[in-house]
């Protein structure tokens, strides 16, 4: 598994510049709660995965068994005028906080059946200084049939952490197994870089810290994680919270 390094600013007195006036006003809100609704076991189509009041955000088709026939990765989203919440904080005065699912559909011979439906790898957004979860690329296939799921947390105000986390799974004995994990954290005060690469399958994952201000990169520290079991995405959880676990 590869990390891709970002470089968004060269200067951490930069980013302490841009944050420093905000950083004491940041506000969560409390969004109005969700019944969780049942997703379509089966559906001729994309949106025939989206209950009412729902709608499909992001769609990628691609190859996640060996039928040759196209897959597909879904991002739902709730469409209720309720949660999107007027305050008095810094960001967006509307600010959505409609809640997001994941489904992952395998294609049939009368259209794709339900593998996948989670509701808690994507996070509902929280806070109106915060960056949308999901950047434009979030979602992919890959031609090895392992598909991906990227996480990005970037606040303008109250957390000087920005992270980027890039999930990938694949499907086995009815699974969406957890194969891989990248990770890429900046303090956006201090300039320091940490960043890991998790592979579950070899079970084999490194660590290293740099920084912006230096274009060396630091030594990979190496690590064991777990052969003996897997994780299967809906038991992975929060996607910011997630931590695996180690080999003793």
């Amino acid at each position: 598994m590869s990390i891709h390094r970002h470089r968004p600013w060269r200067s951490a007195a930069a980013w302490t510049l841009a944050c420093l006036a905000a950083a004491s006003h940041a506000q969560d809100l409390e969004p109005p709660p969700v019944e969780w609704p049942d997703v379509p076991a089966h559906a001729t189509t994309a949106d025939g995965f989206a209950p009412p009041g729902w709608r499909v955000e992001r769609a990628v088709e691609g190859h996640l068994d060996e039928d040759g026939r196209s897959d597909l990765l879904l991002v739902l989203k709730m469409d209720d005028p309720a949660n999107v919440l007027a305050h008095d904080g810094p960001g967006p005065s509307r600010f959505d906080t409609n809640p997001r699912m994941l489904v992952v559909a395998l294609a049939d011979a009368d259209g794709y059946r339900r593998l996948v439906a989670d509701h808690a790898l994507i996070p509902r957004p929280h806070s109106p200084a915060h960056d949308d979860v999901l950047p434009e690329d979030a979602l992919g296939i890959a031609p090895s049939r392992v598909f991906s799921v990227t996480l990005h947390a970037w606040a303008s105000a109250g957390s000087w952490a920005s992270t980027q986390r890039s999930f990938a799974f694949r499907i086995q004995d009815g699974c969406a197994r957890l194969v891989g994990l990248d990770e890429t954290s900046l303090h956006r005060a201090t300039g320091e870089i940490t960043q890991r690469s998790l592979n579950f399958l070899t079970g084999r994952g490194w660590t290293r810290t740099g920084s912006i201000e230096d274009d060396a990169e630091g030594e990979r520290r190496w690590m064991r994680l777990p052969r003996d079991g897997f994780t299967c995405l809906q038991e992975v959880g929060d996607g910011f919270s997630f931590e695996p676990a180690l080999a003793p």
